[in-house]
């Protein structure tokens, strides 16, 4: 039986992820994967295995959050579902291909390497500069080296890829809008792809921990889901009242933090 204080802990975390979601368009791997590492240490998980089933939880807890960005920005005309089809095909063979990779490194590289990208995103955030037109070609060898680079990446960090394929798509001379509305779609694949690797990956590890199929703690995904679901739409909302550039700041310097304080807990 799950107490109490543990489900309340996963519907605020997701309540939280949602609500962040919806207001900065942004995914919730950056919050989610510090918390559950810092919940499933109380728990009593090994560190050996924390990392490895914070990053499983996380990523299928974005299941949910993607579908439910993919059909908004459905409803608004925003998706280039000709690039989504051909980065699919990347993204997929990426982000399943990292989760192998990710099962046969330590804890502590797994958050080295977290909080390092988390760093670059929080630094992208504060210091935010026009995206420069690099090469405003798209051609399909391109899109299937970068869509494979970015699954790759967001595995090993259990986001939904935003943050990489935006800055992509708009040094390709795609309007900022329908790049985060095709990257929202993007994010589906990458999402499943990554949870259908780490519960392989995690099938046959030594982790003992009632409820968990794989790297992926089923309870948590649940609870996550369910609020996140539920703020997303408000964080929207709220996003054309609020001062969103200011609000992007604060939300990197918790990055920063989080990611910081995972590692110390981690070491």
């Amino acid at each position: 039986m799950i107490e109490l204080e543990w489900v309340l802990s996963f519907l605020l975390l997701g309540a939280m992820v949602g609500f962040i979601a919806g207001l900065l368009g942004v995914g919730g791997g950056g919050i989610m994967v510090p918390v559950l590492t810092a919940i499933f240490l109380q728990q009593g998980v090994d560190i050996d295995n924390v990392m490895h089933l914070a990053l499983g939880t996380s990523m299928a807890a974005i299941i949910v959050t993607s579908f439910s960005s993919l059909r908004a920005h459905q409803r608004h005309g925003a998706i280039n579902w000709a690039i989504v089809k051909l980065m699919s095909l990347g993204v997929i063979i990426g982000t399943f291909a990292s989760t192998f990779v990710a099962s046969y490194l330590s804890s502590l590289y797994l958050a080295i390497f977290f909080t390092a990208f988390m760093g670059y995103i929080a630094v992208k955030m504060l210091f935010k500069k026009q995206n420069n037109i690099i090469n405003n070609e798209i051609n399909n060898n391109s899109l299937l080296i970068s869509s494979t680079g970015i699954g790759a990446i967001s595995a090993l960090v259990s986001i939904g890829g935003g943050s990489l394929t935006v800055s992509y798509l708009t040094s390709k001379n795609i309007d900022i809008k329908r790049a985060v509305g095709t990257s929202a779609a993007i994010g589906l694949p990458i999402s499943v792809a990554g949870t259908l690797g780490y519960l392989i990956n995690g099938w046959n590890s030594d982790i003992s921990y009632d409820y968990s199929l794989g790297f992926i703690y089923l309870p948590a995904v649940c609870f996550i889901s369910i609020t996140s679901f539920i703020t997303a739409p408000y964080g929207a909302k709220l996003a054309q009242h609020l001062p969103v550039k200011v609000l992007k700041k604060v939300f990197a310097l918790l990055l920063i933090s989080l990611s910081l304080e995972m590692l110390l807990s981690i070491i």
